[in-house]
């Protein structure tokens, strides 16, 4: 018997007989960081409805507890996906609310805060990501933690549970409730099935810490571009290596730097084929405007610049361009590239921080 009844699991082999999928109790197969994992690795597999996009993992909260995994819907919503371990009913609902009476206080910036420190990406744009992951087009914007979600997951979501979750849905707070089932052949094959038994999901300054994902590297990086890509990137960080430029390793791509007096403006990023923003760069000119005396000028001059190599088109973020890599350049617009970075990075340093 399952946590949610008789379920008994067969494979159907050559000779026509079964061979049947044995119930594992997880926590004496695996332990809660592996399970941690698999969600987190497929998070389009958690709710019905649609992806959840994972933005933080081991999240520190105010009270110095753990939420499992943050992740936000496509509307923006922040997502509290909690396991369900061996506490109390009372203890385990407790927990989940503590966690998004936290979660709702967050404001963008301390969310893009927790998105960057999980990919180890100080640069990332997490609106711009959001809206590259769930494919939003150019005019679709989203208002984001205007509303917060509760994911609860267990291998038993005992009645206590779900009758309290069903309640509080009913009181306008989201609460799903997912159980799950481990299922292993003689052979070792493995199987894992869920089933949501509260809630099918409508459509729709302090420091936080999170675990983060490694950060790749230039050899890495270079491996994981075809050959267009291979030969604008490698010229493009051998000019930022050359003229001492900062070059910053998140965990998909990198952003070439302007230091000024210890502080890094971002003027371009790059992301390898399998990234949400594929082969490709992007501007740096949200940070620009955020951080350079007179940046907005700035900005309005080097974008007519890049515009006029034919390459770059906006972005969807703000005042932001990008280009994909999708197949080789010309040695002549490889080298404007390059003159425009140089000239970017020279005004820079010429109008100097914002006081």
């Amino acid at each position: 018997m399952t946590a949610g009844g008789f379920v008994r699991l067969f494979r159907i082999i050559d000779n026509g007989k079964f061979t049947e999928y044995k119930e594992q109790v997880f926590k004496t197969e695996h332990n809660e960081k592996m399970l941690e994992s698999w969600l987190e690795n497929n998070s389009e597999s958690i709710i019905e409805d649609g992806a959840l996009l994972v933005i933080g993992r081991q999240v520190v909260t105010t009270f110095s507890s753990y939420i499992d995994l943050l992740a936000l819907d496509k509307a923006g919503n922040t997502v509290v996906v909690e396991l369900k371990r061996d506490r109390t009913p009372r203890d385990t609902l407790a927990q989940a609310l503590e966690y998004s009476s936290f979660v709702a206080n967050l404001n963008y910036e301390q969310l893009e805060q927790i998105f960057r420190r999980y990919t180890q990406d100080e640069n990332g744009a997490l609106s711009e990501y959001h809206k590259a992951y769930f494919k939003l087009g150019e005019n679709e914007g989203v208002t984001f933690n205007k509303d917060q979600r509760i994911i609860i997951i267990g291998y038993d979501i005992s009645a206590q549970i779900r009758e309290t979750a069903s309640f509080l849905r009913k009181k306008g707070i989201r609460v799903t409730c997912i159980e799950f089932n481990y299922f292993q052949t003689e052979s070792g094959e493995k199987l894992m099935s869920h089933n949501m038994v509260v809630g099918k999901e409508p459509t729709l300054e302090k420091e936080i810490a999170t675990a983060s994902l490694p950060k790749t590297n230039k050899k890495q990086f270079l491996e994981t571009v075809d050959e267009a890509g291979r030969q604008i990137f490698e010229k493009l960080l051998k000019l930022a290596e050359e003229h001492k430029l900062p070059i910053h390793w998140g965990s998909k791509g990198f952003s070439i730097n302007k230091d000024i007096d210890g502080t890094l403006v971002q003027l371009c990023f790059g992301y390898p084929p399998h990234s949400i923003s594929q082969q490709s760069i992007y501007t740096g000119f949200y940070y620009i405007e955020k951080k350079v005396r007179n940046g907005d000028n700035i900005v309005k001059l080097f974008r007519d610049r890049f515009e006029q190599t034919g390459l770059f088109v906006p972005s969807g973020a703000g005042n932001d361009l990008k280009t994909l890599i999708q197949e080789p350049w010309s040695e002549q617009k490889i080298t404007e590239l390059q003159d425009i970075m140089l000239d970017l990075a020279n005004s820079i340093t010429e109008n100097g921080l914002k006081e």
